[in-house]
């Protein structure tokens, strides 16, 4: 298994189209901030904006999720895209509009195309020989990775060097530009076996790794937050909050691409536990740390380990899923873990209030700690209930031929040694 079994034309194809989908919303967030932030009480209107296209996220992706059907899924996306892309444009076509109407917009921005990504997951994991699944979706990972480091730089130099508009209209034009590269890649991904049993049941007993999912969420969303505060307090100059950053993300593409370089040994909830503890322990440490060297040190280490963490989530889903329910639980852990983004900001934010921002991270790596243990007792109870099933019932969805082995609670287990 190496990443010689991911190279294709087809998977090249599904990069630029993934680029074109995952691009506009790494830049809305902060392009929602840029575009408004003129207006009087125009941080707290962009905050606001930023929060309506997250909630749409948040809602659409596991309600659209668990309506994609891998028969006709290109043209459930390109539609989504295409809303999504309209949203965006209207963002950008009328920067001037009522606050109301951008709220809808950016709502409509970030909801029609919330099913993006899980989709966009399962069919590049359809592209790729069944063994190269991890490799698949370390690939993916760096390049997430790499969207998410250069986001920023390009939506602050549009909206400062051009107009406040421009990266939203580009938004636009890339997420307009990914429809038409969904018709360059297959219509529907392979058999991926039915659902017998209540879709909703099925995703639902997968609650533990979502919980995982969420928690390696929320210490990316920590630093991304409180890394300005932090800096102050330390007397650092806060423009080094977008370089440390940077190199958190570059440090996230180096992690997922060393964790698909070989197999690992092991179980992934038990690769999860590790990795998030060790992020846990990085976070602290930028917490604690007075200087930037060590600061810039501590968030690229915890970068590495963070993205192989939500590497082992989805390997863990694969897992614990039947094939036919992948995409609506791929779409589920990325509503999980947006929401534990969100409520990451919100309690930060009300901790600063009151305490020194370090305590506010520290309080963060606590939360985050025990939602990890929390989502492990989970993965290790329903194991031990399909272990015991195991002779029984059968598989509440199709099991994957071929090389998968003994199954596991219903799946073939063929992550098993990763």
């Amino acid at each position: 298994m190496t990443y010689r079994d991911v190279a294709s034309k087809q998977v090249l194809v599904w990069a630029g189209t993934a680029v074109g989908a995952r691009m506009p919303v790494a830049m809305a967030p902060l392009a929602l901030v840029f575009l408004v932030r003129e207006r009087p009480g125009g941080y707290s209107l962009g905050a606001l904006l930023a929060a309506s296209y997250v909630i749409g996220e948040i809602v659409a992706a596991p309600v659209l999720g668990m309506r994609l059907r891998p028969e006709r899924a290109r043209a459930q996306l390109a539609v989504g895209l295409a809303v999504g892309a309209a949203g965006f444009a209207g963002l950008g076509g009328f920067p001037a509009a009522p606050p109301a109407v951008l709220a809808a917009f950016a709502c409509v921005a970030g909801a029609a195309p919330a099913a993006a990504t899980g989709g966009l997951r399962t069919l590049l994991t359809t592209l790729v020989p069944e063994r190269a699944a991890a490799q698949a979706l370390s690939v993916e990972s760096i390049l997430t990775a790499a969207v998410w480091a250069v986001s920023p730089a390009a939506v602050a130099s549009l909206a400062l060097g051009a107009a406040p508009a421009v990266p939203l209209r580009l938004a636009a034009v890339l997420m307009a530009s990914s429809v038409a590269g969904l018709w360059l890649l297959p219509a529907a991904w392979g058999a991926t076996g039915r659902v017998e049993a209540s879709l909703v049941r099925v995703l639902a007993g997968a609650w533990p790794v979502y919980v995982t999912g969420a928690a390696s969420l929320t210490l990316l969303g920590l630093c991304e937050l409180v890394l300005p505060a932090l800096l102050e307090q330390r007397g650092i100059d806060i423009g080094w909050s977008g370089p440390l950053l940077t190199g958190m993300a570059v440090g996230g593409g180096l992690g997922a691409f060393l964790h698909g370089l070989r197999s690992w040994p092991g179980r992934p909830r038990a690769h999860s536990v590790l990795l998030m503890t060790g992020t846990a322990g990085c976070v602290t440490c930028a917490a604690l740390i007075p200087h930037t060297a060590g600061i810039a040190v501590a968030l690229v280490v915890g970068g590495v380990l963070q993205s192989a963490a939500m590497l082992t989530r989805n390997l863990s889903l694969r897992e614990v899923l039947p094939p036919g329910a992948l995409t609506a639980g791929y779409s589920v852990m990325y509503a999980a873990a947006g929401a534990g983004y969100a409520v990451t900001g919100s309690f930060a934010g009300a901790l600063l209030r009151v305490v020194a921002p370090a305590t506010a991270v520290l309080a963060g790596v606590g939360v985050t700690l025990a939602l990890t243990v929390a989502g492990w007792w989970g993965e290790v109870r329903r194991a031990r209930r399909s272990a015991r099933g195991a002779g029984g019932v059968g598989a509440v969805g199709g099991v994957r031929g071929g090389p998968e082995g003994t199954a596991v609670g219903g799946r073939g287990d063929a992550e098993r040694c990763l």
